[in-house]
């Protein structure tokens, strides 16, 4: 799974690179630092700039996207704004002007009429019927210091009245001039106020034009940040699907151990020798004193727990009838009383033991099985019962049936044991009967 998810990411990765790549060139085609930097900042965000007409109360302002080629707009660019059309034409394959002139600013382009703009001016050409470089070519062929370029009509285009990013599909080094892209609308309410204004310039109508862009110190680390994160992506989400992962299983985990306070309230014992003393659960369990040996003269080691000579001569201590059992016959005795030894150590139990009794009454060393169920599993290591849940009683062995009286005759014995009759027998005859005749009716 971990893996199907890792394959996962970095097929989305590479996705998400294709479709958000620029536009494929060719690959003869080579661009200047310049226009290639360009190009990286309008894929990474798009960077967006603004053309306002300044000699108007309030300043009407347009939204624009530069161009990914020529030169970029870092200082404000002011001047006059001319449409082609004023003042040019196409030019006919004989030289002849063409009847119907439009502002599309394709090359090539023939000046109509005396009038031709000077000083700092800025072009307004229409999108359509050529490319974008071509048409701030020809723009910067006829004195233009920028281009404002239009949108087309949606109409007619089918294209949606959006700003666009202008790329150029060859080499375009050879433009020094900046170029920004405006919307449909904004380009018609910019020539209609074009049309009707006042202000002339070398007798063509004009207005003061205001190109601003707004390049953030962010957009000079975007590609970089975005290769990286493209990068960590399929490492991230497989760190985060391993987490889940191991998360899930400390719960799973945490789900099959025994909870330490259920654990802690199980009865518990201590072997004497002879019986076992009883402890109800919650109690404080007192340490285990650790055995303390010395060296004798002939450099034995002796436990203290050992018995010295004098205490091996002494009588036992007496046993406290209110905390030890009178031992119990072994014929009477539950089947869980006569466990010899610890089926986690695979140890007999000793004197002084400690052990923990568990639902199903089987027990074990307390320190072990208290380690077993709180760290690892609350079933019970020999019959897998869940220590968490209630368990029935302790069966218990019946109780023997009193010896026969002397006083009954041994042929009664002797009948109980005789096969049955087979007159009637069959295949599902049992072969011992107590229905049998009495001794009367045989004789």
């Amino acid at each position: 799974m971990v893996f199907g998810l890792l394959c996962l990411s970095y097929f989305n990765a590479l996705l998400f690179l294709t479709i958000a790549s620029p536009v494929e060139l060719k690959p003869e085609i080579r661009f200047t630092a310049s226009s290639e930097r360009s190009r990286w900042f309008n894929w990474a965000w798009g960077t967006e700039s603004t053309v306002s007409v300044v000699d108007r109360s309030p300043v009407v302002s347009f939204p624009s996207r530069p161009a990914a080629f020529g030169a970029e707009i870092n200082d404000p660019i002011l001047g006059y704004v001319i449409p082609l059309s004023s003042f040019t034409v196409p030019c006919s394959a004989n030289g002849s002007e063409a009847a119907l002139p439009s502002n599309t600013g394709c090359p090539n382009l023939c000046i109509n009429g005396e009038n031709q703009p000077t000083e700092t001016w800025i072009a307004l050409v229409q999108r359509g019927k050529c490319e974008f470089v071509k048409k701030v070519r020809e723009a910067q062929r006829l004195g233009a210091k920028a281009v404002v370029v239009g949108g087309e009509d949606p109409d007619i285009s089918g294209f949606p009245d959006t700003l666009v990013n202008m790329y150029s599909p060859e080499d375009s080094s050879d433009i020094k001039i900046s170029a920004t892209y405006i919307k449909f609308s904004d380009y018609m309410q910019l020539y209609s106020l074009i049309t009707q204004s006042n202000t002339t310039h070398s007798g063509l109508r004009t207005l003061s034009l205001l190109i601003t862009a707004e390049y953030s110190a962010w957009e000079w680390y975007s590609p970089i940040i975005t290769f990286i994160i493209i990068l960590l992506l399929p490492s991230a989400l497989t760190f985060i699907t391993l987490l889940i992962h191991r998360i899930r299983a400390a719960r799973a985990a945490q789900r099959d151990r025994a909870p330490e306070d259920v654990v802690r309230n199980l009865p518990w014992r201590v072997w004497t020798g002879n019986g076992w003393e009883k402890h109800e659960g919650g109690e404080e369990i007192p340490p285990t004193p650790k055995a303390a040996s010395v060296v004798d003269l002939e450099g034995a080691l002796i436990s203290k727990d050992s018995p010295s000579a004098e205490e091996a001569t002494a009588p036992p201590p007496e046993e406290d009838a209110s905390t030890s059992l009178p031992a119990i016959p072994p014929e009477n005795q539950p089947w869980f009383e006569s466990q010899l030894e610890c089926a986690i150590c695979l140890s007999e139990f000793a004197k002084g033991d400690k052990v923990r009794v568990l639902p199903c009454h089987h027990i074990f060393h307390l320190r072990e099985v208290d380690e077993w169920l709180i760290q690892r599993k609350k079933l019970c290591p020999v019959c897998k019962a869940d220590v968490t849940q209630p368990h029935l009683s302790p069966p218990v062995s019946p109780p023997q049936s009193p010896p026969q009286s002397p006083s009954i005759d041994s042929t009664s014995q002797t009948h109980s044991l005789r096969p049955a009759a087979s007159a009637n027998a069959t295949e599902r005859t049992p072969l011992l009967s107590n229905d049998l005749p009495n001794d009367s009716e045989s004789h």
